[in-house]
């Protein structure tokens, strides 16, 4: 039963995203079927072959040795409040963990790391790799390619900043995918955050973060060229990236000036987020916020494999990521009690939630691309809401694959 769901729940949300198309006849369904075969391929071979599990235990034990530096450095600013020996008896260690002091500086670490390599080209390296498969694979042009596998690394604004000179030139087919990368994947930076929050219920949590990012990636491209096909035979010019730091201190000093960025963005929308929800809640009891987001999102949670008796809470989870952000989405996750989800069901809502598809992030996507691209701001903002519901499709798609493959 687990799989026909699975199954059923894959030809829905295809259906979905072919229903929603804006040129149905122009859809190369040639193109759909590779790049779903290679989606299957893939999630079978990061799930299964032991040469992959061990490199994501690996990045496990990655993870546990940042989280230990992090910790060594919050505790010299921060003292116990950081990590540090506390000058009192401590009767309970939960109330010890503080977020902003203890967890979230991890962000700062990662940011660095990211810049480093970038400076040293690893990280250029990767993407032009994975962006030459996909477009041998999916005849995706260069710049398209390109920003789509920075996805699975960086940013939704960051991606796009390495192709900036070619966004301009894009057809609405291509620029619609850039967007719906962006909306469907999430920043290196913040996955070792999230990895390190809801490792205490998933222990390999890094692997399953880092290989949703990179299978969104093809689910984001599956679902963007059904609903709006690229369009275009032009051959592009070779990419390049430009240098962003002149030495290694440089960019470690690049990386942590936009790591702080980043961790004080994180704070304030947190505060702000959680604010508000609770101001909501205060008006509409006895009913609240994440209840009726459950009975909303649930039909689509089950459609991503989640047993008829949890989709209510898995559909709350959603409708958190969806409405405020991931991250919240990640720490209810976390914070659920034990018989809220089934193993198998937590495993899914870790590839459903990731991805940066939400109504905050349109914003931030809508202001730097029509910065970027000044030339296509009225198309950038038709595409707006549109790729936002692309991208819950997308991370939906990844989930019920996995769903399909884990039952």
């Amino acid at each position: 039963m687990m799989i026909l769901q699975s199954i059923f729940g894959l030809l829905s949300l295809l259906l979905i995203a072919y229903l929603f198309s804006e040129a149905k006849k122009e859809i190369v369904f040639k193109t759909i079927l590779i790049a779903i075969v290679i989606h299957l391929i893939l999630t079978i071979m990061f799930l299964n072959l032991p040469i992959f599990k061990d490199f994501f235990m690996m990045l496990n034990k990655f993870v546990s040795v940042l989280a230990t530096a992090t910790t060594v450095g919050t505790s010299f600013v921060f003292g116990y409040l950081g990590g540090g020996a506390a000058p009192f008896e401590i009767k309970n260690e939960n109330s010890m963990f503080i977020l902003a002091f203890k967890a979230l500086p991890i962000v700062l670490i990662m940011s660095v790391i990211s810049s480093l390599l970038y400076y040293y080209r690893i990280l250029p390296t990767i993407v032009k790799a994975f962006s030459f498969l996909l477009e041998k694979s999916l005849k995706i042009r260069g710049a398209a390619g390109v920003s789509a596998a920075a996805n699975a690394l960086v940013g939704m604004i960051e991606a796009p900043l390495l192709i900036r000179p070619y966004l301009k030139d894009m057809t609405r087919g291509e620029l619609f995918s850039v967007m719906v990368a962006g909306m469907a994947t999430i920043a290196g930076s913040v996955m070792v955050l999230y990895a390190t929050i809801i490792a205490p219920k998933i222990p390999d949590a890094m692997g399953h973060i880092l290989t949703a990012s990179v299978l969104n990636v093809i689910s984001a491209l599956i679902i963007s060229m059904i609903m709006i096909p690229h369009n275009s035979d032009k051959q592009q010019n070779k990419i390049s990236f430009p240098k962003i730091a002149d030495s290694p201190m440089d960019a470690i000093v690049r990386g942590t000036s936009d790591g702080v960025k980043l961790l004080v963005n994180i704070i304030a929308m947190l505060i702000v987020l959680v604010a508000l929800v609770n101001l909501i809640n205060q008006i509409i009891q006895p009913l609240t916020l994440q209840s009726m987001l459950g009975v909303v999102m649930a039909p689509l949670t089950f459609l991503i494999g989640i047993p008829a008796s949890e989709i209510i809470t898995a559909g709350s989870l959603m409708g958190t990521k969806v409405i405020l952000n991931d991250l919240i989405a990640y720490i209810d996750l976390a914070n659920l009690p034990k018989d809220a989800l089934e193993e198998r069901s937590q495993i899914i809502m870790i590839y459903a939630l990731c991805g940066f598809a939400n109504i905050g992030s349109l914003g931030i996507m809508i202001g730097g691309m029509t910065t970027m691209a000044p030339e296509k701001r009225k198309e950038i903002i038709s595409l707006g809401v549109k790729s936002v519901f692309a991208g819950v499709l997308a991370t939906c798609f990844t989930a019920a694959v996995v769903g399909l493959i884990i039952y």
